[in-house]
């Protein structure tokens, strides 16, 4: 806007005729400039403003809002940008204190805490010993290449998190309104999984401040996204996947000193290169009740002693979390197990919503080309029971390359889907309620069900106030008649 005289060749300022320098010492009054545009440079400035609006409806000559604004803004912007300098020059004043002060605790602590163990020593003569680095002359990288080749470090499929289909229950609001509780939904496993496991390991920050979680167990029919909810776990965080299921231990580092030196070598490539997740399927093999005789040789219970202690290593600023999978938690001993994982997810098969989106998105994912022919309302009603597992299996039974082909001359039905899902055993309510009751034996059902308990008696208590109200009036009336009687 602001150009010089020469760039327009004006050698003086009698160039501007006077209706132009009375235009811009209107503009200038308006836009709120307290001195007369008289100097060329400030006429210039007005003329390219002025020269190319239209002011023929303009009658009564009134001011551009737009202009005043553009002026004003700019004033208003430097004195702003002051306050919030000087703002922020306070909050990093007071974050120095803070850090200062929180430094000083720990100098404190550490110092108090080391005087302690110096008295105790000298009263016991017991040390405590620092673990040995039993791979001390190793570099992580050949830690890594070994883990890699002895299987025990394996790539994540490419799954997201987004990529497990489960609506919201809306019918499990009214469930507990009624004071009885649902069963999960698959959307609630979703949050869970995000709360417990993603957020925790993909940020520091909230790793750190956040209740530390070392271990999470997924159980749940076979076919709910057990595997899958790891894997994507492993893919939203960027976290490296290790696999220490019984079946990829059989016959590996045999012995306890060679259990003890595999453990020391995920662990320790797990806390060097974090994010890391260490998955063991089949978690309840590791602690059977009874051992079957066909599993005896590949010793599903090493782990047992040693992975509680192994636990317990994994600090607050360590991303390391371990997450167990299995169908048959009922086949475990429940205190060993609960003890090694403290939050466990139950995962119930997908209600009726889960089923309609779970057809809509896996059929037009296959290819499918979905025509009013294709009832997908009674596709769902038909598979109650069935899980994701079940319901993927008969879509790529049924939609092979020779189907897909056919479909604008024979569009799909659905009773195309009917025979591949007879031949699939569904989730019976014998196995689910299986899964209730297990569930109710560890620590968090029992939370669960003294909270319900607790519950139900204030609601009774609350019955019987009102009743035994109404029955101590009924008895203070009665003496009052027998009174009156003897009178």
């Amino acid at each position: 806007m602001w150009r010089v005289r020469a760039q327009h060749g004006v050698q003086s300022d009698a160039a501007f005729s006077p209706r132009l320098q009375h235009l811009c010492f209107r503009y200038a009054s308006h836009a709120g400039v307290l001195h007369k545009p008289t100097s060329s440079v400030d006429l210039l400035c007005v003329a390219d403003v002025w020269h190319c609006r239209d002011e023929k409806q303009n009658f009564i000559q009134s001011f551009d809002a737009q202009l005043v604004r553009e002026e004003k803004r700019l004033e208003v912007e430097e004195e702003l940008r002051v306050q919030v300098d000087e703002l922020m020059r306070q909050e990093l004043k007071n974050l120095k204190l803070v850090v200062d002060r929180d430094k000083g605790k720990k100098k404190k602590k550490v110092k108090k805490s080391s005087k302690k163990k110096k008295k105790k020593g000298r009263k016991t003569g017991k040390k405590k010993k620092k673990e040995k680095d039993l791979t001390a002359d190793r570099t992580i990288e050949s830690l890594y290449e070994e883990l890699v080749r002895e299987g025990f470090i394996i790539r994540p499929m490419n799954v997201k998190l987004s990529d497990y289909i489960g609506e919201y229950s809306y019918l499990g609001t009214t469930l507990r309104q009624a004071d009885i509780e649902p069963m999960p939904s698959l959307s609630d496993v979703r949050q869970l999984i995000a709360l417990y496991g993603i957020l925790p390991l993909g940020s520091q920050c909230v790793h750190e401040r956040g209740p530390l979680i070392r271990a999470v167990l997924l159980t749940g029919p076979a076919g709910v996204g057990k595997k899958m909810l790891v894997h994507a776990l492993c893919n939203e965080t960027g976290a490296n996947l290790f696999d220490l299921s019984p079946s990829t231990l059989a016959g590996k580092y045999p012995g306890k000193s060679g259990l003890q030196f595999l453990l020391h070598m995920v662990f320790k490539v797990a806390r060097q290169l974090q994010p890391s997740v260490i998955w063991i399927g089949d978690a309840e093999k590791t602690f059977y009740k009874k051992v079957p005789k066909l599993e005896k040789e590949m010793e599903p219970k090493r782990l047992k002693k040693i992975l509680p202690k192994v636990l317990k290593s994994i600090k607050p600023e360590d991303r390391v979390l371990v997450v167990g999978t299995t169908r048959r938690p009922f086949d475990a001993d429940i205190k060993p197990l609960c003890k090694v994982y403290k939050k466990i997810i139950l995962i119930p098969r997908p209600d009726y919503a889960s089923r309609f989106t779970l057809w809509k998105e896996l059929l037009q994912a296959s290819g499918a080309q979905l025509g009013p022919k294709l009832d997908l309302s009674s596709l769902a009603k038909v598979t109650d029971g069935y899980t994701q597992g079940h319901i993927l299996q008969a879509i790529q039974t049924v939609l092979n390359s020779h189907r897909l082909n056919q479909q604008t001359i024979r569009p799909l039905t659905a009773v195309e889907f009917i025979p591949p899902l007879a031949r699939l055993d569904p989730v019976y309510k014998e196995e689910e309620e299986a899964f209730k009751t297990w569930y109710g034996r560890t620590p968090l059902g029992k939370k669960r069900a003294r909270a319900a308990r607790a519950s139900e008696e204030m609601a009774d208590l609350k019955k019987g106030k009102t009743k035994g109200g109404k029955l101590q009036t009924k008895g203070k009336e009665g003496k009052k008649k027998k009174r009156k009687k003897r009178k």
